[in-house]
């Protein structure tokens, strides 16, 4: 088994808060990996060594200037005036609304969803922010989102 029972999951409450609900039929379409499963995508694209954000040093891509853009995008005030997500952040993933995404946390805490129930439900994610990384199947384009309120625009290495 690759995925938790929503109601399983430590945090779902973020999916169920009661002023940003979301549609069974879109809630179903989040799904929170198995630690095992979210541990295997975590080491293959984030990091072999280190197992949360907190945690990665120069060894890591993530903390390697060459993989980001310099400027940094404020999702916070977004966030806070119940808007979409931030344009910037958007016109960067291009991404096309069915493609598979990965939110990462940490190690053992990935969720899988698609790219349009994101960009509905982005509010609910960033409640889980804490140097979260979004990833899309088989997309270079990457976006971290701190706890600061900012977001990193970057690509993975080739």
């Amino acid at each position: 088994m690759n995925y938790l029972c929503l109601d399983e999951y430590a945090k779902a409450w973020v999916f169920k808060h009661q002023e940003l609900l979301i549609a069974p039929q879109q809630l179903a379409q989040i799904k929170p990996m198995t630690p095992t499963r979210s541990a295997v995508l975590w080491s293959t694209f984030i990091s072999r060594d280190k197992d949360h954000p907190d945690f990665f040093s120069e060894d890591d891509w993530l903390c390697q200037a060459q993989h980001w853009q310099t400027e940094e995008v404020f999702w916070e005030q977004a966030f806070e005036d119940e808007t979409a997500i931030p344009e910037p952040i958007l016109s960067h993933l291009d991404w096309q609304d069915n493609t598979t995404v990965y939110f990462c946390n940490s190690r053992d805490e990935v969720i899988e969803t698609r790219f349009d129930v994101f960009k509905q439900h982005w509010q609910n994610f960033m409640f889980l922010a804490d140097g979260s990384i979004l990833i899309g199947k088989k997309r270079p384009q990457v976006v971290q989102f701190m706890e600061t309120g900012f977001a990193r625009l970057g690509e993975q290495p080739k």
